[in-house]
Order: C-alpha cells, then sequence, then structure tokens
C-alpha cells in the first residue's frame, strides 16, 4: 500500500516519467485535464480563503464552534488540492494507456463536507452561538 503511494507521489512530481507511459493523446484531452485540474484548485483556494475567513471575521461566534467550521473549511481545502494533483495525473495516465477514466466519489464527498459545514454555520447562527 505505502508502495503505491509513493510511486504515485513520485508521478506528480516526474513529468517525464508521466509522458514515458503509453501515447500522447490528442492536446485537446490533456489541456481539458488541465483546465479540471485547475478548477479543483481554485475550489482547494476558495475552501481555504473560507476557512481562514471564518476564523478572522467571526469572532462573535464562540471559540469551539468558530475554530471547528474553520477547520473543516481548511482541511477540505488541502484534501481538495491533494486529490486535485492525484486525479490529474491518474486522468492523464489512464489517457496514456488507452484505458477507462478513473472512477472518483470525492466530488460526493466534497459536497457532503460543504453541507455539513453549512449545516454547522446554520445550526450555529440560528442558535445564537455568540460570545467568547
Amino acid at each position: 500500500m505505502i508502495r503505491r503511494v509513493w510511486a504515485a507521489v513520485r508521478l506528480w512530481f516526474s513529468p517525464r516519467r508521466l509522458r514515458a507511459e503509453g501515447v500522447t493523446p490528442d492536446y485537446r484531452f490533456s489541456l481539458a485535464n488541465e483546465r479540471t485540474f485547475l478548477a479543483w484548485l481554485r475550489t482547494a483556494l476558495a475552501l481555504l480563503a473560507g476557512g481562514i475567513a471564518v476564523d478572522q471575521f467571526l469572532t462573535d461566534m464562540r471559540w469551539a464552534v468558530r475554530t471547528t467550521i474553520a477547520l473543516v473549511l481548511l482541511a477540505g481545502g488541502a484534501l481538495c488540492a491533494v486529490r486535485a494533483v492525484n486525479h490529474w495525473v491518474r486522468s492523464e495516465r489512464a489517457m496514456r494507456r488507452g484505458e477507462d477514466l478513473p472512477e472518483s466519489r470525492f466530488p460526493a464527498l466534497l459536497a457532503v463536507g460543504t453541507m455539513v459545514t453549512a449545516a454547522l454555520v446554520i445550526v450555529a447562527v440560528a442558535a445564537g452561538w455568540a460570545g467568547a
């Protein structure tokens, strides 16, 4: 398991090794894969910015509630960034090998995480959990 993860991470930083696999796909597909990667990075940055904003600007909210919401958003941003590069490499590799594109549950997990975070904020606001 650790070897498999390490091999995948090594591909993130080794474009030559990735290019050595299979044949070069149509550039339109590679560029579409890159645009998808960049969209995931924008999502990661938005989650990070949201986590920082919650921590810095919702100072009337109780510390524990504010910190929990901020940490959920920050963790989501970090996971999204890692998942973006991993999915990009897996998709590029599959295209080069002529395989089906990889399946991913991450969009569903991200949607559920966003829903849970929104629910936390709604409950905190509705319950009036203000104060230090």
